[in-house]
């Protein structure tokens, strides 16, 4: 069945539309109220680039909440189950974000700028809302909005010879998740060693959206030596490297899950001396123990239609007793594979395990994550 999803002024248009649209870009998404590309009509090519060459990604949706002001370290240390305190500027964290309930409701990377300016690089929820409410019910002096920020992926093998070529040799002595505020031809940006990939790359945050169409063009044209392509985050590749999707694997409006679960149980800092948002319902979660745990899956049978949204995992006696949120089949495995949900009762030797699609019964099997087959 053929069907269009209408682009109207309620799904924004990123800095890089006219570009991707001028390179051929074949499918859209929606990610944070925004358009966002989901491929340029050859995803087998495009997962080859990212595995054993380079690729550039519009992912302009992926939207920064700037905190800043005397109360901002305050403020980013409620909001987030990790100690940011001993963060660096330049430093990037990881800083899972839950509601009171203990519920994961955004996984951003956090960015500190100064001491007193950080931006929350999210995942597809409202967090700005969220942000602001709780700074003005806490009557805290801090700024809360979207800034002029659209970040470029570059990634995949080649992407660390590519950027040197762009900005220099200083760019490999940054250490995972750490940035630094450059410039590219006099575009101001911030340029961070990180990406939705396990392939490796660089995300250039442009601070002017109107130079996005310049910006794509010059890395464009200086990634040809690489034979650089279009694309965008790979749901193939992440689902091989078990990448977290939050959309995915643990949207409060469907998955709804807690960082126990969802094997961020680390990254829950109960020592930490400022107090934060879901803190008593996570140590109750700790205490009880989770009740799940995320898991890869192995589904038989022909290779696996797109996924277009997540299925029970059932025994064969059909009680449901996990989430398979999302399958694909894997040329590098030459399987189906899925990442998702069990509870914590099901072992990885479990062999009555069964989901439902599209009217076939299919087994499926449990695997430890990352896929090493």
């Amino acid at each position: 069945m053929a069907f269009e999803i209408g682009i109207g002024p309620n799904n924004r248009k990123s800095v890089y539309f006219d570009a991707t649209v001028a390179d051929g870009v074949a499918c859209f998404s929606i990610y944070n109220h925004m358009l966002i590309p989901a491929h340029f009509g050859n995803p087998e090519a495009e997962y080859d680039s990212l595995m054993n060459g380079v690729t550039m990604w519009d992912v302009a949706a992926q939207r920064q909440v700037e905190i800043s002001g005397p109360d901002a370290v305050r403020l980013i240390q409620y909001l987030t189950t990790r100690d940011i305190s001993k963060t660096k500027i330049g430093q990037g964290r990881y800083v899972p974000i839950c509601n009171h309930q203990g519920q994961l409701i955004n996984d951003p990377v956090l960015l500190k700028l100064a001491a007193d300016r950080f931006w929350l690089s999210i995942a597809d929820s409202d967090i700005e809302l969220w942000a602001s409410a709780i700074a003005a019910e806490r009557k805290w002096d801090v700024q809360v909005f979207e800034p002029d920020v659209s970040p470029l992926a570059i990634q995949g093998p080649l992407a660390k010879e590519l950027v040197s070529n762009l900005f220099g040799d200083w760019v490999q002595e940054l250490t995972y998740f750490g940035f630094k505020q450059t410039e590219l031809q006099g575009i101001p940006l911030v340029l961070a060693r990180s990406g939705w990939s396990k392939q490796g790359g660089y995300e250039l945050y442009l601070q002017d959206g109107t130079r996005g169409v310049e910006l794509w063009n010059i890395v464009k044209a200086k990634g040809s030596a690489y034979g650089i392509r279009p694309g965008a985050p790979n749901d193939l590749e992440r689902i091989e490297s078990g990448l977290v999707s939050y959309g995915a694997d643990g949207r409060l409006q469907a998955n709804s899950c807690n960082p126990f679960e969802i094997s961020l149980g680390k990254l829950v800092d109960f020592d930490k001396a400022d107090d934060f948002v879901g803190k008593a319902a996570l140590q109750k979660i700790k205490t009880d123990g989770a009740k799940r745990r995320r898991v890869g899956f192995v589904i038989s049978g022909a290779p696996v239609p797109t996924c277009q949204h997540s299925l029970d995992v059932q025994t064969a006696s059909g009680s449901a007793v996990g989430t398979l949120s999302e399958f694909v089949f894997s040329t590098r495995f030459s399987k189906n594979i899925g990442v998702g949900m069990i509870a914590m009762d099901i072992g990885n030797d479990a062999t009555d395990l069964v989901i439902q699609l599209d009217g076939e019964t299919r087994q499926i099997s449990v695997e430890p994550l990352p896929f090493s087959f």
